[in-house]
């Protein structure tokens, strides 16, 4: 084959290297995708930042990124859902399929899953990806491989409202107007929310979530959050300490808790009296199951406009720049991709 392939490693801390690598081979079971899009996640900053997120740590040179669609430029012998020319999102974690957790269907929390930039294995800033072909879901011709890359943070955003039960008439507020917050925003909408509050400190994001159709937004750091009404559900995505904290005080009697942002700290302070005088049910979002269709469905069918959310753009070879734009400028940037594929 007679393609260049290159990837982006992470060398160490801050550090960024571009190499030429070989085209992976693949298994009977896999598709080669020509990798068009890759959006910059948090979690692809703070493994370069800080080497580590939880147990999880950078130990050799490392590709980064796991949000990603391109297209099928060869398939294994096994495949047969999939073919060449096809437009595909990869659902980045390879699941065993086999323990309790796959066999009934959430196997979003399957111990040995295969979890793109999740050390040990690898991420997708890379021009070929070899890819289990259950994990890559066809685009329609309406879906740009650009929305593409985007559907893996929908799809947290979509599990999120679904682990808030938020229906019809529901009122939502959402902690936390970064990507993940914004997506919440647009599933929550999606699914009926009539009263969306969204919550931040970043004027340009607040911007955004108006946009993308809050009720309201309010900037905490000039008002008072607990000044709010209490809402059937209240979706933290900022991982902060002070807005896990503010949730107990912000949901309704007989409301919903979604804790979706990693916090820095394991464990915090939290106000269980409030929770066991409202009767309040609390859940947490590990990534999502069974929802890159919906996702791309919704998108396709015009339900949710996904484009809003990308303020830059970045080329392959600005790999290095766009990493350091994303960390130098968090104020600025709502959501990054890298165009692989010129």
């Amino acid at each position: 084959m007679s393609k260049q392939n290159k990837a982006v490693y992470m060398t160490g801390l801050n550090q960024l290297e571009t190499r030429d690598q070989e085209i992976p081979s693949l298994a009977n079971d896999q598709v080669l995708v020509n990798i068009e899009y890759v959006g910059i996640c948090g979690s692809d900053v703070h493994y370069l930042e800080h080497g580590a997120i939880g147990d999880f740590v950078v130990d050799k040179d490392f590709i980064l990124g796991h949000e990603c669609a391109g297209t099928i430029v060869e398939i294994g012998s096994d495949v047969t859902e999939l073919k060449v020319g096809d437009r595909v999102a990869l659902e980045p974690g390879a699941t065993c399929g086999q323990c309790e957790f796959c066999k009934s269907g959430k196997y979003n929390l399957c111990p040995d899953v295969e979890f793109l930039a999740t050390p040990p294995y690898h991420g997708c800033l890379t021009n070929y990806l070899a890819f289990p072909a259950n994990m890559c879901f066809k685009l329609p011709d309406n879906i740009s491989t650009k929305e593409g890359a985007l559907i893996e943070p929908l799809a947290v955003g979509l599990h999120a409202a679904k682990q808030g039960n938020v229906t019809l008439g529901s009122s939502v507020i959402i902690l936390g107007a970064g990507c993940i917050g914004l997506v919440t925003l647009l599933a929550s909408k999606a699914f009926g929310a009539t009263d969306i509050t969204v919550v931040d400190v970043i004027e340009k994001r607040l911007d955004y979530a108006k946009k993308l159709g809050a009720t309201r937004v309010v900037n905490a750091a000039r008002e008072d959050v607990l000044e709010l009404d209490e809402a059937d559900i209240v979706i933290e995505t900022a991982g902060n300490r002070i807005t896990i904290q503010q949730t107990p005080l912000l949901v309704k009697r007989g409301g919903t808790i979604v804790l979706v942002g990693m916090a820095a700290e394991d464990t915090i302070e939290y106000n269980f009296a409030k929770i066991m005088a409202k009767e309040a049910t609390i859940k947490s979002v590990f990534r999502y199951r069974n929802l890159y269709p919906t996702a791309i469905s919704a998108v396709s069918g015009g339900k949710i406009d996904i484009t809003g959310i990308v303020t830059h753009e970045f080329d392959f070879d600005q790999a290095s720049e766009a990493f350091d734009y994303v960390i130098n400028n968090k104020n600025d940037v709502v959501k990054a991709v890298i165009k692989i594929k010129n």
